[in-house]
């Protein structure tokens, strides 16, 4: 008869001679792993004798949660908002490049795109854990196609949608499916919007607001029925000003119901927000900051000609722009360089910095029991970084999935 296996006869994996990012600061302790989760050593030496079957030696680098990239719309010549023959493919492809990046869970992101780019590409990705095949899969963020005209961007005209009924039937006809979406980007001064952002919330669907004209108190209506994101704030929006702030003002708005917190993305490659406008955001509301790539296509490739759903985009050096225009679209910055980018143009702290790409990420997706902190019984998602903040190694589920 086999046994019943215990638990404890799993084995454990002791991470020595490194600095670990827990309670918001860098500590100088070990790190206990079994089963893919993070181990309370103190059970174990009072229980089970503790002992490690495995000791890492992490060279006194700092171990800190895997980054969690809420926006990314592709990479590497993948451009998820194009409905290939092999979608599961080109993700995983991307989920595997992105490793080196320190990125061990992401939202592919949609832009606005035909109701058959949706309906083709949705179904066919499921949520799915991190490995060895590359970084996990959270859900899709689908940014668009409720957004306004003016403030569309990159995003194709032709495809905008506004709320005819107001609700699921508006979702269905779009998207198709709201199986595997974790993230959708609205405009809120579209008519019936309110009661969209109520329907997807009550799905467990996070609701982000961007590409909009819409003044403070559309925003904090919205907000009040239960959207909590703000996508690249910033961009996309009207600029801030000092009788009405639109949505930038809800960094510091009175209206946010008690306990619940704004979040907002912010595009940290030094080119779509000015250093000055990153710390104004950061100082205001450092607990709400989330480092977003918002990578497309060309992230990884040359300079040249590439696509964003719908659009050609031309790349030139470090901008990505709508081909023959001077319309920012995207970044080809990676996870890693936007979270050394903020810690220089903000003068943050490092724990800060690693929060804002793990643990505000994991918070607003409502992951954080499991995934953005290093807490005992949280999934041991890692990356190992040096003092100038390279990766050095990514591990995901408490297994080495790449090394510098």
């Amino acid at each position: 008869m086999p046994s019943n296996k215990s638990v404890s006869d799993a084995p454990i994996t002791q991470f020595v001679n490194c600095m670990i990012l827990r309670d918001h600061k860098l500590q100088r302790e070990d790190l206990w792993v079994r089963e893919g989760r993070i181990l309370d050593p103190e059970k174990l030496f009072f229980d089970e004798q503790g002992y490690a079957d495995k000791r890492v030696d992490c060279g006194g680098n700092i171990i800190a949660p895997g980054f969690i990239d809420v926006q990314i719309n592709g990479g590497y010549g993948i451009d998820f908002s194009q409905a290939s023959e092999d979608v599961s493919g080109g993700i995983s492809f991307v989920g595997k490049k992105i490793l080196e990046h320190g990125v061990t869970s992401f939202c592919p992101t949609l832009v606005t795109s035909p109701p058959a780019v949706y309906h083709k590409v949705l179904p066919n990705i499921k949520v799915y854990n991190g490995g060895p095949h590359g970084a996990g899969v959270l859900g899709f963020h689908l940014e668009g196609p409720f957004i306004s005209v003016e403030k569309r961007g990159a995003h194709p005209e032709h495809c905008l949608r506004t709320f005819k009924y107001g609700g699921l039937q508006d979702l269905m006809e779009a998207y198709g499916s709201l199986d595997n979406v974790a993230m959708v980007t609205l405009a809120p001064e579209l008519a019936k919007s309110q009661s969209v952002v109520q329907e997807l919330c009550q799905r467990g669907i996070t609701v982000s607001l961007g590409h909009s004209v819409a003044n403070l108190s559309q925003a904090e209506e919205a907000v009040q029925h239960g959207a909590s994101f703000i996508t690249h704030l910033f961009n996309a929006m009207l600029p801030f000003h000092h009788r009405d702030p639109g949505i930038v003002g809800l960094l510091t708005s009175d209206q946010i119901p008690a306990g619940r917190t704004v979040y907002y993305g912010m595009i940290a490659d030094g080119i779509h927000t000015n250093p000055a406008a990153l710390r104004i955001a950061h100082r205001a509301h450092p607990l709400g900051l989330v480092l977003v790539t918002d990578a497309i296509t060309a992230m990884g490739l040359p300079p040249g000609r590439h696509t964003l759903g719908q659009q050609v985009i031309e790349i030139q050096g470090l901008h990505a722009y709508v081909a023959g225009t001077t319309t920012l679209c995207g970044s080809i910055a990676t996870m890693d360089m936007c979270v050394r980018h903020f810690k220089h143009a903000s003068g943050c702290s490092v724990e800060e910095a690693l929060e804002a790409a793990s643990l505000h990420p994991a918070q607003l997706l409502g992951i954080s029991n499991r995934k953005g902190k290093l807490d005992f019984g949280s999934d041991a998602d890692l990356v190992f970084l040096d003092d100038a903040l390279n990766i050095q190694a990514t591990y995901i589920s408490g297994e080495e999935v790449w090394r510098k």
